[in-house]
């Protein structure tokens, strides 16, 4: 099972993750709030939330109980392979 092992900020909105298998790709937060909605998501929309994400068990998290998966997050991302 792959998990996300680092998760850092690379502008407004946007996290480079670290996956378990060597990849690692670009997560455009913005994006994916523009074509999602709801409860959760609703707080991620201000950058100072936005910016307290942690990992958790593989998985990006906040405060507010948000959890997006490492398998999803695999889909969002454009990834490349670490040398």
């Amino acid at each position: 099972m792959i998990k996300v092992l680092n998760v850092h900020h690379a502008g407004p909105w946007k996290l480079e993750l670290e996956f378990s298998d060597h990849t690692h790709g670009l997560f455009d937060a913005a994006a994916y709030l523009a074509n999602h909605q709801g409860p959760l998501l609703e707080a991620l929309r201000e950058a100072a939330y936005f910016d307290r994400v942690f990992i958790d068990a593989g998985a990006l998290c906040w405060p507010n109980g948000l959890e997006i998966s490492p398998a999803r997050l695999r889909e969002l991302v454009t990834v490349g392979v670490e040398t």
